[in-house]
């Protein structure tokens, strides 16, 4: 769900470059989504599937309801925890079909009216919706609407999907709600609810997830299993690429309305995104990065005393490292838990010791050491020349960086906050540049037939690629309408400021 409209949206350009040192040298999923139909407590169950998807965004939240009469909605700013746990909140939220949201944007101003679920009024009724993904044609979308005298209320591209329903001429909303997914490109998940159904849509690649879930009877959609492991439901399938399924009172609908296409999931749902306890496509996303940290260690060895994860993006390929080399697993870096971004502090003296504010050097593990740093991505650098000058400071004798991850060359236009290419560290040195750059007396990535190895397979296949893996190859699977059109890349990025 992407910020289309730059009045209210800051883009991380607009901040000084320190400021991002710790706290944007990293990769971010957008948007987590969750419904569950015919439940007496579903805004409850809503809320905890949403505490469990907060990974996937941690700057707002929201849930619609329906009780048979009206519609109901409570949006918030900040953490789940912040918006529905002292149970108030809930009781304003009676009904047995619920939508939730949980939502990641860039650093700036955030503003209510973008927090999800949208809700409009549609002939017919009431329609609530929660998005997770980004529409590459959803600008161009948006100015055509505005054109033909559509009024936007937020700055979302979530909003255009209500207004394409809106405007369909089709008579049933199963038929609306498809017939607006025509116009659509890029990658989706969505689930809403009107006052009769339950909807759920995934890409026709299926970049997005969204599984099927069942609560003592109960259909739930939502982007994780671990969102249903939370309130003791049992995984039924995934939604496949390009469903659209429909529940109601008396059946459920499995439609799929674009044929059959070869799917091409988010590779980075498996190597960063997810939560390690979720399946992803029914693979277990702890087991795959293990199994991406022993083809890490296949593809590149190293002569040290240690392997060392740095916290907690890299803890699973790690183990899997030391399991294939021999080599002992220590925490060579201990991580706190408790800081967020409401602790920076504008000073330049103060910003340098952001990286200590996370990460702390674990002295005793690492002193006089030949240490190995095991990370899932690298993105700008900034925080692995901070880790790695922690880890010289500590004592470590050798520093040998290894991710688990080929190199980040270009940005992603489907959901995940990256920056422009110009920022990207991988798009603008060499593999020497890069070490040089982070200050290791190593540095290796693995190799893209080494992902897709640890995926099952015997590596990429160059003319059908099994997954969705442009960040790596610049091989972008949809058309990118907004950045080929007027739009520039630059709008497209989930970290600029749109115009």
């Amino acid at each position: 769900m992407a910020d289309l409209m730059g009045d209210h949206v800051a883009s991380k350009s607009a901040q000084p470059d320190d400021f991002y040192d710790d706290y944007g040298d990293t990769l971010r999923e957008e948007c987590g989504v969750f419904g569950i139909y015919g439940h007496p407590d579903a805004a409850a169950i809503t809320a905890l599937g949403l505490h469990a998807l907060q990974h996937r965004g941690q700057e707002a939240a929201g849930i619609t309801t329906y009780d048979g009469r009206r519609f109901h909605s409570e949006r918030r700013l900040g953490l789940v925890s912040d918006a529905f746990s002292d149970g108030e909140a809930i009781k304003r939220l009676p009904g047995h079909i619920a939508v939730g949201h949980v939502r990641y944007s860039t650093t700036g101003e955030t503003i209510l009216r973008n927090v999800q679920p949208l809700f409009a009024e549609l002939d017919g009724g009431g329609f609530a919706i929660a998005h997770n993904g980004n529409l590459t044609n959803g600008l161009t979308l948006r100015r055509q609407l505005i054109r033909d005298g559509a009024i936007c209320q937020s700055t979302s591209d979530t909003e255009v999907m209500l207004h394409l329903v809106a405007r369909s001429k089709r008579a049933r909303f199963t038929e609306r709600f498809i017939d607006a997914l025509r116009s659509l490109e890029g990658a989706y998940a969505f689930v809403g609810l009107t006052n009769k159904k339950l909807v759920g849509a995934r890409d026709p690649l299926g970049i997005r997830p969204l599984v099927l879930g069942e609560l003592d009877g109960h259909p739930i959609l939502t982007s994780e299993t671990c969102a249903l492991d939370i309130i003791g439901a049992r995984h039924v399938r995934d939604i496949e690429p390009g469903e659209v399924i429909v529940f109601s009172s008396d059946k459920v609908e499995t439609l799929r309305p674009f044929g059959s296409v070869p799917p091409r999931p988010c590779i980075f749902e498996y190597i960063y995104f997810a939560r390690p306890d979720s399946v992803v496509g029914g693979r277990s996303v702890y087991q795959v990065r293990k199994t991406m940290g022993m083809q890490l260690a296949a593809e590149a060895p190293a002569d040290a005393d240690l392997v060392v994860p740095v916290p907690d993006s890299g803890v699973p390929a790690a183990i899997g490292y030391s399991q294939a080399s021999g080599l002992p697993y220590e925490l060579g870096i201990i991580r706190n838990h408790y800081v967020g971004r409401t602790f920076i502090q504008p000073t330049q003296s103060v910003r340098d010791q952001g990286v200590r504010m996370k990460h702390s050097a674990n002295r005793a593990v690492v002193e006089g050491k030949r240490i190995v740093l095991i990370d899932d991505s690298l993105v700008r650098g900034t925080t692995s020349v901070k880790i790695v000058r922690m880890m010289r400071e500590a004592g470590a004798r050798e520093v040998h960086f290894r991710i688990s991850s080929p190199p980040i060359t270009h940005p992603d236009y489907y959901g995940i906050d990256t920056p422009d290419r110009d920022k990207l560290l991988a798009a603008t040195h060499d593999l020497e540049g890069m070490r040089r750059y982070i200050g290791a007396d190593s540095l290796a990535f693995l190799s893209i037939d080494g992902i897709y190895k640890s995926m099952g397979y015997e590596g990429r296949d160059p003319l059908r690629p099994q997954f969705t893996d442009h960040c790596f190859t610049g091989e972008y699977p949809t058309p990118l309408s907004d950045r080929d059109g007027e739009v520039s890349p630059r709008q497209l990025s989930l970290l600029a400021e749109a115009s």
